[in-house]
């Protein structure tokens, strides 16, 4: 079991290099290829080899993970030193540094449990730590190579934290997806989504940041522990929670938090009954982060379009729509699906002719009002910010609420004729509900320009 915590810690010992990059300049992949060297070459047997070997590095013969990882890191330090527009030295800090401190907190609490939320909340506390300290560290030696001195680090501490809990979010849920030996895969991934958010430069508060970390947290849980989503479901729920409070304000993440709440819920409804007529949602009714993403990708482009606006030649009421558009959709589709299969002879979209319950396409009245209902709690969370603030959509309340809700409309009945269609054979499920959700920020976004 130690052996385990033993190896963690050399993950994160290499991780820890990141933090001294900027002090190192060019030089900075140097420690990072004499780690790889060694691992993949030098340590072959022995002690060492049977603390830090992986599954499937004793078959090779190799420390394959632990020598992969370094030589990720050596990649990411020279893109932090050598190109025109380089990785930030600070994001490469946090990647580095979630993933590291994330995998030994993972294993510390492995001694004590096995049970995975409480490991995933130890990958999470000692990964977002490690990262917010490495950030810190970083910054200190750019000041301190800058200015030829000790003085405040570059950035400042809510940043830090943002950044840090994005970054070990995405890796918590890159590593719930791929194989304990796969850092090096998620070391890169998290330092990609943090250059991202480095560049957006989001405005973050003290006290922001607290509440968007406390809210989201508590919301992560509760969604946990009533089995309305698997951990990494979770995972994936409180990032894009996050993003939104962040990113967006009070009135997106309210508006989001909506969908997730009630499409929690209505899965929950009856669920005994809905799995005797072989409608229920798979998983006891937990949605995974297939699920989650699928219904969030499109909201989840909107919300970075709209943080990115000021460095887009689009104006930010087109991002307003296109999210209420979607999450309209999510909310719509999720209703009629789990409300309208609780009644008896639904029919076919498409033909309109009687058919079994959980046919893919099949629809009922029930589930249409249902869903027009949700898609109206969602105009009424989401209109308030676009018809006060937004330049295109002007005119009443009532008709930028019709718009949200036609487009929720829209979206779920695109999702039923895709179901239909199409579903089963070509596409499945998820990218049926990607596609209606799309389908609905579109026409939020036409009808909205062309009615303003």
């Amino acid at each position: 079991m130690y052996r385990r915590v033993r190896r963690a810690s050399v993950f994160a010992a290499v991780a820890a290099l990141a933090a001294f990059a900027p002090a190192l300049g060019r030089a900075a992949a140097v420690p990072f290829l004499v780690a790889a060297g060694a691992f993949l070459l030098a340590i072959r047997d022995g002690e060492w080899f049977e603390t830090l070997a992986l599954p499937g590095d004793r078959e090779a013969d190799r420390l394959y993970g632990v020598g992969a990882f370094a030589l990720a890191l050596a990649g990411l330090a020279v893109v932090a030193t050598f190109p025109p527009v380089p990785l930030p030295a600070g994001a490469f800090a946090a990647a580095a540094l979630a993933v590291g401190g994330g995998r030994l907190g993972r294993e510390f609490v492995r001694t004590r449990s096995d049970d995975e939320f409480r490991l995933v909340a130890g990958y999470l506390l000692a990964g977002g730590v490690a990262a917010v300290i490495g950030q810190v560290a970083s910054g200190a030696a750019a000041e301190l190579i800058a200015s030829g001195g000790l003085g405040a680090p570059v950035g400042s501490l809510p940043e830090f934290a943002f950044l840090g809990s994005v970054a070990v979010l995405t890796a918590a849920l890159v590593r719930s997806l791929v194989y304990a030996r796969d850092a090096h895969i998620t070391v890169v991934i998290v330092a990609l989504v943090a250059w991202g958010f480095t560049a957006l430069a989001p405005t973050v508060t003290a006290v922001g940041v607290v509440a968007a970390l406390a809210v989201t947290a508590g919301l992560g849980y509760a969604s946990y522990a009533l089995g309305a989503a698997s951990v990494p479901g979770m995972l994936t729920g409180v990032l894009l929670s996050l993003l939104t409070v962040v990113l967006g304000g009070v009135a997106w993440f309210l508006t989001l938090m909506a969908f997730y709440a009630g499409g929690g819920l209505a899965s929950k409804y009856r669920f005994e009954e809905k799995a005797d007529r072989g409608v229920a949602q798979e998983n006891q009714g937990a949605r995974g982060t297939g699920n989650v993403l699928a219904n969030s990708a499109v909201a989840l482009a909107a919300l970075l379009g709209y943080a990115a606006a000021g460095h887009l030649a689009v104006p930010e009421s087109v991002f307003r729509l296109a999210f209420a558009g979607a999450v309209a959709t999510a909310m719509a589709d999720t209703l009629s699906s789990e409300i309208g299969g609780l009644f008896d002879a639904p029919r076919l979209i498409t033909t309109l002719r009687p058919v079994e319950p959980g046919t893919d396409g099949a629809v009922t009245w029930q589930g249409g009002v249902a869903g027009a209902a949700g898609a109206a709690l969602i105009a009424v969370l989401a209109v308030p910010p676009v018809s006060v603030l937004d330049p295109v959509v002007v005119g009443s309340v009532l008709r930028a609420g019709g718009v949200v809700v036609l487009a929720g409309v829209f979206g779920m009945t695109v999702d039923s004729v895709l179901g239909a269609l199409v579903e089963g054979g070509r596409i499945g499920n998820q990218t049926v509900n990607f596609l209606a959700t799309l389908s609905g920020a579109a026409l939020a976004v036409g009808v909205g320009v062309a009615v303003g």
